[in-house]
């Protein structure tokens, strides 16, 4: 049984989208520098500059593992649908 074109999943899926927004909302959160360019509030003594920048690290890292298991999620939900080919 061949697959047209009509019954293949849809390349932009709720699911994919979650996943590109876990991976770009760092690089927004660190590219739009005015935001956190500021000393106040100070964390232990660390200005703001410098500690939102070290919370997006572990955030970042938070969201590359929930994008990287929806991804797998995904990829088995897709050879599920399709039979398991590719196994």
């Amino acid at each position: 049984m061949t697959q047209t074109s009509t019954d293949k999943p849809p390349v932009v899926t709720p699911v994919r989208a979650v996943i590109a927004l876990c991976l770009l909302a760092p690089f927004v959160a660190m590219l739009w520098v005015s935001s956190y360019a500021k000393t106040e509030p100070l964390l232990a003594g660390i200005p703001f500059f410098y500690w939102y920048q070290m919370l997006w690290v572990l955030i970042s890292t938070v969201l590359t593992v929930v994008a990287y298991k929806l991804w797998q999620r995904d990829q088995r939900a897709r050879r599920a649908a399709q039979g398991g080919e590719g196994r």
